[in-house]
């Protein structure tokens, strides 16, 4: 055996002073630069708390939106003049009856009006006023029953029928 101890157990992996400067200097910007890229994650986030937009009006007034709304009108029956035919369909009828939605006959198609106005006008206009398969009564809409009737001239007039312009109800109630 020798006298001489084992270099090679008690040697570390710095050999030098220019490595152990290197290993003092990764030292300390290795934490430094995972403490940045952390504050930098955190800090890019949105703030909530005091000093953020999340207090000025225009956020809060937007968090304080109603799910829905509440409008109420008039109903058409209870004054005025009564609305014309055109003007309910636009109204009311043209939801369904302008694209064919749910098999409702479109405005002005001959061929779908036809079984339908041989019908008669009388039993058009009493399935329009209590519904018929898809259609609510009276459309879904708040209409009378006069308005409803000339509705019902209106589209099926332009489906080929010849149905004449109902009477006005104090017309109707004089005779």
């Amino acid at each position: 055996m020798t006298d001489q101890p084992d270099s090679s157990a008690s040697e570390g992996p710095i050999k030098t002073p220019r490595g152990l400067a290197l290993t003092i200097l990764a030292a300390f910007l290795v934490p430094i630069t995972l403490l940045l890229l952390i504050a930098g994650y955190f800090g890019a986030q949105p703030r909530m708390g005091a000093g953020s937009d999340a207090f000025d009006e225009q956020a809060v007034a937007a968090r304080l939106q109603p799910v829905g709304r509440v409008a109420l009108a008039d109903a058409p029956a209870g004054g005025g003049a009564p609305r014309s035919g055109e003007q309910v369909y636009q109204a009311v009828c043209s939801a369904c009856h302008a694209a064919g939605t749910l098999g409702a006959p479109k405005f002005g198609d001959h061929a779908a009006w036809a079984p339908r106005i041989a019908q008669g006008f009388d039993t058009l206009w009493h399935s329009a006023l209590k519904g018929k398969n898809a259609m609510p009564p009276q459309g879904g809409g708040a209409t009378s029953d006069y308005e409803i009737a000339r509705a019902v001239v209106h589209m099926a007039n332009a489906g080929g029928a010849k149905f004449a312009e109902p009477p006005a109800p104090a017309a109707s109630a004089a005779n």
